[in-house]
């Protein structure tokens, strides 16, 4: 498998597929982020601070039948993508 590197951090292969997405929490307003890097550099910081919450090996789903496709075009695009579950409403 050949790797390449986005800003010495997020780690690609073959095709330009994410390898692993770590998952990251907002601990002040309740947002979740997908991000390639583990360290979470490239999150926005005003929703910081962040903590780890897991991650995403290469071929596995992603949580909340979320499209992996669509994370990885974001974390190449931005370097991370928000998201939010909808409150269930009583």
């Amino acid at each position: 498998m050949v790797l390449f590197v986005k800003d010495r951090t997020t780690k690609f292969g073959p095709k330009g597929i994410v390898v692993k997405i770590y998952v990251f929490k907002s601990e002040s307003d309740g947002l979740s982020a997908f991000v390639g890097d583990p360290s979470g550099s490239e999150l926005p910081s005003q929703f910081a601070p962040w903590q780890p919450s897991g991650a995403i090996e290469m071929g596995a789903a992603p949580p909340h039948n979320f499209s992996r496709y669509k994370i990885e075009s974001e974390i190449k695009l931005r370097g991370y993508q928000l998201w939010r579950l909808k409150r269930e409403v009583a």
